[in-house]
């Protein structure tokens, strides 16, 4: 079952279906389902699907032609004898039929362009001469390298730049499209769930939801066999060298030490040298920097670096400062003393996360029209999980709390007392919202000026 997607189809879909030739670059992060989106838009319509890889031009134009001749329907293109790929795609453009939509999906295309760093001008060549002009063409361009994609086929050097008709970054699943990779499960454990891999399918996938989310972390994640136990690796790997200092970073930053001091003397690494990495990391996204939001402008030396994405951010927490208790004690020893006793207070940060991602999907239910930024608030003496900057001269302030609630007023008085040393330089109304695992049942009572929310609210089942 494919899930989501739809506005992406929809770009797809208006594209074969036009009188023109269109050009979509997509390009996102890996396991973000690319190719499972391209091969899910050709569902048996005309075109060849490629998967480009590290391996030499010769090879790649051969495998081409292979699949182009098995697309055409033309034995004779795969013995073809050519060299270039300006060769290839006029061969190949040859054998289509005029009047027919046909699709050229080259993936995985910084590998196709780092064997044939011509590839991009002849691409470009071919579009304004024929395919462009012929009509009946839809070329896509897919990439997991998100930097390549924005230099090589999107960015004003490239030779491609200005020339496509539309684009397609793909994004993770937001945490509601996450949940229906699980509809068996409690909205509780699909957030978690959603707390650990995020929206990326494949991670979703891996979990199974026959069993509990804890034994899906001990199978999916401690087993050396598990299909995540070493993909961190993988994905850092690929993008980066001499990775033990990017290691150590992300490492720091799971733990909790957000800053630039904290990070340095955690790692070893001194202060001038960190910025190097952290800018490597964010670059990719994994690494994000946050300030406190108030309207005003942020204090620069104010500053909190976090882990983006799910995966990473929990793999470094718990898994990699542990590898070797993991080898020397197996999996389920180590759920049980490394990662069981920490996971609640955990899950209350990733529930703040949740609760941030969720305000827009609640602003939008509400009916808001304003434009709005959201984030959070620090200062020395309080936390405030959850700001809304709205344009409509509002201020959404927020408490999350991901365990039991022991008592309602004290939460309340919490509220009102962070509320109360919020700066609010804008002198806007202030909106008081809590969220719970589960909204009070007489939260009428409790306060008629607090909205409340749990689970069943954040994922529009009340």
């Amino acid at each position: 079952m494919f899930i989501g997607r739809r506005k992406e189809f929809a770009v797809l879909e208006d594209a074969y279906a036009g009188k023109q030739s269109a050009f979509i670059p997509i390009y996102g992060r890996r396991r973000v389902g690319k190719s499972e989106l391209i091969l899910t838009f050709f569902n048996q319509k005309p075109g060849i699907y490629y998967l480009g890889k590290m391996a030499p031009a010769a090879l790649q134009i051969r495998e081409f032609l292979q699949e182009a001749a098995r697309a055409l329907d033309e034995p004779l293109l795969s013995s073809l004898s050519v060299n270039s790929w300006a060769d290839v795609f006029k061969a190949v453009s040859e054998k289509c039929k005029p009047k027919v939509k046909f699709i050229i999906a080259l993936d995985e295309f910084q590998w196709m362009a780092s064997a044939s760093p011509e590839l991009p001008s002849i691409i470009q060549e071919y579009w304004d001469r024929h395919w462009q002009k012929a009509g009946n063409i839809v070329l896509i361009l897919c990439g997991s390298f998100i930097g390549f994609m924005e230099r090589e086929v999107l960015g004003r050097k490239s030779p491609l730049f200005g020339r496509r008709t539309a684009q397609i970054f793909l994004q993770p699943f937001s945490y509601l499209e996450a949940a229906e990779f699980h509809p068996g499960w409690s909205l509780m454990n699909r957030a978690a769930a959603y707390f650990i891999c995020g929206g990326i399918p494949l991670y979703l996938h891996f979990f199974n939801q026959a069993q509990s989310v804890e034994k899906n972390i001990q199978d999916a994640l401690l087993d050396e066999f598990g299909p995540m136990f070493r993909e961190p690796e993988f994905l850092l790997r690929e993008e980066l060298r001499d990775v033990e200092n990017y290691y150590a970073v992300l490492t720091a930053v799971a733990a909790g030490h957000a800053n630039n001091q904290a990070i340095a003397a955690q790692t070893g690494i001194p202060e001038r040298s960190l910025h190097y990495y952290i800018q490597q990391l964010t670059n990719i996204g994994h690494i994000g920097r946050r300030r406190p939001l108030t309207g005003s402008k942020p204090n620069p030396k104010q500053v909190r670096y976090t882990i983006e994405d799910p995966l990473l951010r929990f793999w470094f927490r718990f898994v990699f400062p542990n590898l070797s208790f993991i080898q020397q004690m197996g999996p389920p020893q180590a759920l049980q003393a490394r990662i069981r006793p920490e996971l609640p207070a955990y899950f209350g940060l990733c529930f703040e996360r949740l609760c941030r991602q969720a305000l827009p999907f609640i602003y939008e239910r509400e009916g808001v029209t304003a434009a709005f930024e959201i984030g959070e608030y620090w200062d020395k003496d309080i936390q405030i999980d959850v700001v809304g900057l709205r344009d409509d001269h509002w201020t959404d302030l927020g408490e999350c709390k991901w365990g039991p609630v022991k008592s309602y007023k004290v939460l309340l008085s919490e509220l009102e007392r962070k509320i109360a040393a919020f700066p609010n330089p804008r002198g806007a109304t202030i909106g008081k919202r809590i969220f719970l695992r589960k909204k009070p049942e007489d939260n009428a009572r409790l306060d008629s000026d607090v909205l409340w929310y749990g689970l069943d609210e954040l994922y529009g089942k009340k």
